[in-house]
């Protein structure tokens, strides 16, 4: 399959109505090197000008930038551009079926598990604590014997199905149990519940954020600025490694998602986050497009 080149800008502006007189900032903004993705060209261009600035990886292996700005200042911008060439993910083995018991089971067994990162992904977080409703809800997928995959996948169906996509539901601190209850969200919603049904049966999930290739309307340009990042969930297995599933779109991800970072949860891989003094109230704005680079 023909590999696809992107260009990505992510743009985050910050207002403040008082000077702000000390900031330090995380960014998890550079794309990841995979076997199906290539990082070709990337800058993250700051405004103002930080005062000190260095790169590095985190606990995931995600690239973080960390910066800090020692002089008073009334705005922040920070702008990340990049181009990234997408190619065909691993194909599933269609003969390669096994029980999610024997999934779980793996990750469980004497010594070392199959997989020290997948192990690392069994375990519940701070922002996602063991919740019975999950498992509860995650019940009716997961039957005994039925193949792992088919089991995966019937989840992700049901949330599909099950839950609406509403933007003014919930917030980066809305609970599974709150989304469980009024069944409505957003992406990271509906990833956060699918993880949380996942590890509540045994199985190693992780958080995965990135973006989305969107179509235009028929006949209508593609606008800038106008798309937004995106949430998705990759599960292990022995026998398949990493699959990742959409349950906001019900698809597994193919050559239009381009992946940012990873992580246990929405905790791990936010794209801006940090401490300042002063700064009085803040105002946000975040614009995000991702263009064919033969567009």
């Amino acid at each position: 399959m023909k590999a696809v080149r992107y260009r990505v800008e992510h743009e985050t502006r910050y207002a403040y109505d008082a000077p702000v007189s000390q900031s330090w900032q995380r960014a998890r903004l550079t794309p990841r090197t995979l076997p199906w993705q290539r990082l070709l060209a990337h800058a993250i261009d700051i405004d103002p000008h930080p005062d000190e600035r260095h790169d590095g990886p985190d606990a995931f292996g995600n690239t973080v930038t960390h910066f800090g700005l020692h002089r008073a200042h009334r705005r922040l911008r920070v702008r990340m551009q990049a181009e990234v060439e997408i190619g065909a993910r691993p194909q599933l083995q269609a003969d390669a079926t096994q029980p999610w018991e024997a999934v779980r089971q793996a990750l469980l067994q004497d010594g070392a598990p199959a997989d020290l990162e997948a192990a690392r992904m069994c375990e519940p977080t701070m922002l996602l604590p063991l919740s019975d409703a999950a498992r509860h809800y995650a019940a009716a997928s997961f039957v005994p014997g039925r193949d792992w995959l088919e089991t995966v996948l019937g989840l992700m169906h049901r949330i599909h199905a099950d839950f609406e996509f509403d933007p003014d539901a919930t917030t980066v601190s809305t609970s599974v149990d709150e989304v469980l209850q009024h069944r409505r969200g957003v992406c990271q919603d509906f990833a956060h519940l699918m993880l949380a049904a996942l590890r509540g049966h045994g199985l190693a999930a992780r958080y995965v954020s990135g973006y989305l290739l969107t179509d235009p309307p028929p006949g209508q340009p593609r606008l800038m600025g106008v798309d937004a990042s995106h949430a998705w969930v990759a599960v292990w297995s022995p026998r398949h490694g990493w699959v990742e599933f959409d349950p906001t779109n019900d698809q597994l991800a193919d050559q239009r998602y381009i992946t940012l970072a990873w992580g246990a949860d929405f905790a791990d891989v936010v794209p801006l986050r940090g401490v300042i003094l002063g700064g009085g109230t803040q105002a946000m704005d975040v614009a995000v497009s991702v263009i064919p680079a033969d567009a």
